[in-house]
């Protein structure tokens, strides 16, 4: 063997040289590519996350006013119960009001008709 290389062995030596340097360039940019891609799931996740918190906190707001609807309409329910209730008794009153009325009436008629019945009874 001597010590003098040739042609064919500085050829391929060179390329050697550029096949290890593209190699180095890919692992580089694989490297890079890799670490962008971590970053990306990284910052999607910080975003997933942010977005189930915010969703929890609205679903929480949501059935906090639905358990104060819930009340509201209970609360309403019995305030209608109780004007029915009301109504229902005040109407019984009327009721007896109006009797009492047209009983009044008709004993003054009654009277009336007796005034009359005995002044013509008189004369």
């Amino acid at each position: 063997m001597s010590a003098e290389t040739s042609p064919a062995d500085d050829s391929l030596e060179g390329r050697i040289r550029e096949a290890e340097l593209r190699l180095e360039e890919a692992a580089t940019l694989a490297a890079e590519a890799e670490r962008r891609a971590e970053e990306e799931i990284k910052a999607l996740e910080a975003d997933l996350e942010r977005e189930r918190g915010e969703k929890e906190r609205a679903l929480a707001a949501a059935e906090q006013r639905l358990g104060e609807i819930e009340s509201q309409v209970e609360a309403a329910e019995k305030r209608v119960k109780a004007a029915e209730s009301r109504a229902a008794t005040v109407e019984a009153t009327v009721a007896d009001e109006l009797a009492r009325a047209r009983e009044s009436a008709a004993r003054w008629l009654q009277e009336q008709l007796d005034g009359l019945r005995q002044e013509a009874e008189g004369r």
